[in-house]
């Protein structure tokens, strides 16, 4: 029975250039993530027991391979895959069925087609995260926003 293939659970979201899949395999090992122009995405990996975990989608417009990035986490493996024209899906798979059960929509990363102007500017760039974002802004109080004390303001 150690041969059998378990889905793990795959979180989606898109943007007008991209989609990410958010894959929740903690401590994953031998991750491969494959991406051909037509659209399909092959997934595999071994899991903290050894098992094995795959998926293959046919996602619902071509991709530029290239462009296609994997980050491996300790949690999860985020893939964000480019796609070939600036676009919005109307779903994630280009067969109209309902998705398999491991399928699910990434609310926290998700974004309306009419939010997404107003939102590129507020998130940082992935390019930004990888370098871990801009230094000279280090301070003492973990990146907490400073707010005066309120009480006090609202005494005098």
């Amino acid at each position: 029975m150690s041969n059998m293939s378990h889905h793990p659970e795959v979180l989606w979201a898109q943007r007008s250039d991209k989609v990410y899949l958010t894959v929740a395999l903690p401590d994953a090992k031998n991750v491969s993530v494959k991406s051909e122009p037509q659209g399909l995405v092959s997934f595999s990996a071994k899991g903290k027991e050894g098992e094995k975990f795959d998926f293959s989608l046919e996602l619902f417009g071509s991709i530029n391979p290239e462009g296609c990035k994997t980050n491996i986490g300790l949690r999860n493996i985020i893939c964000s895959i480019q796609k070939e024209q600036k676009s919005w899906w109307k779903r994630l798979l280009k067969s109209d069925a309902k998705p398999a059960p491991y399928i699910k929509v990434d609310w926290n990363k998700w974004c309306d087609e009419d939010e997404e102007e107003s939102e590129e500017s507020d998130l940082a760039s992935e390019d930004d995260i990888a370098k871990g974002l801009d230094e000279d802004e280090s301070s003492d109080d973990d990146g907490m926003l400073y707010l005066p004390d309120l009480e006090k303001a609202r005494r005098s």
